[in-house]
């Protein structure tokens, strides 16, 4: 099914700045498209997977980044298909990772292997090494709103670059996320359930619709938050369009804020208030 396409491998270290440089190799090879810690990206964007390092322990990362899940291989093979790859460029920490993921993805043998130490110094490779090892920093070449979804409850900092398209040519701005998975031996941060009942009552309060909140209950998971609120409404209003842009702040508010994907929002409308008419 793939057999024409040109497979190309980026092989390093971990740590040692391969993500960081992935698009500017891909770029020299004048392929598109890029196979990265379990997903597949498409110049800036993420068409396919979902990032090993989102993973809770490093083995769960290894089967994750070698495709071992078959539903996970299914969904990286038909976006493959669906976008007509004619090249692709894969990472890894070794000859032999970059191999295995090629074969569990039924593609072609590699063709040709580019290696860190081909595009980066060794004082850039020292300082990208400290920088995984003290700070738990991970890249990922895609810019942060492409995989905030992906990465619920993780430290993310967007990262601009400015690049060149070729001699003659305006640069443009390439952007990449740190990201810190939850493994890292910095440490996790939590962040405790009365802030989003705080974020959900300032939205109560800013809303002529919403009287007040009568009860809210979070469920806090790996994935993000599941929250259930009761609320009183103000007679008079079309109760199915506040609570729906009730929601909607919500959720804006509680993933700009926090960085955490709100898995599902409940607002049930418990009551309703009328306003007293003075006399």
């Amino acid at each position: 099914m793939f057999d024409k396409i040109k497979v190309y491998a980026f092989v390093g270290p971990s740590g040692t700045g391969k993500s960081y440089r992935a698009q500017m190799v891909a770029g020299e090879k004048d392929t598109h498209f890029i196979i990265d810690d379990g997903l597949l990206i498409n110049d800036n964007k993420v068409i396919a997977g979902k990032s090993a390092k989102k993973a809770v322990t490093k083995i769960e990362t290894v089967k994750k980044a070698l495709f071992l899940n078959e539903e996970e291989k299914k969904e990286i093979q038909k976006a493959i298909k669906k976008y007509k790859v004619k090249s692709i460029l894969i990472l890894g920490t070794s000859d032999g990772m970059v191999e295995k993921i090629a074969e569990n993805l039924n593609l072609p043998k590699i063709s040709e292997t580019i290696y860190i130490t081909d595009v980066a110094t060794e004082e850039e490779m020292k300082t990208a090494r400290n920088i995984r090892v003290t700070e738990g920093k991970h890249v990922i070449p895609v810019p942060t709103f492409e995989i905030k979804k992906d990465f619920s409850g993780y430290l993310l900092d967007p990262l601009q670059i400015f690049k060149s398209k070729g001699l003659g040519q305006k640069p443009y701005i390439s952007e990449k996320s740190i990201i810190r998975p939850t493994f890292s031996y910095m440490g996790n941060f939590t962040i405790s359930d009365s802030v989003f009942r705080q974020i959900a009552e300032i939205h109560a309060e800013r809303m002529p619709e919403i009287y007040k909140v009568l009860k809210t209950r979070v469920q806090n998971y790996g994935e993000g938050p599941i929250i259930y609120m009761e609320v009183s409404v103000v007679y008079g209003f079309n109760i199915q369009e506040s609570l729906k842009e009730f929601k909607k702040n919500i959720i804006e508010d509680i993933e700009n804020l926090t960085a955490m994907n709100v898995v599902k929002l409940d607002v049930v409308a418990k009551s309703v208030y009328i306003e007293k008419v003075n006399q």
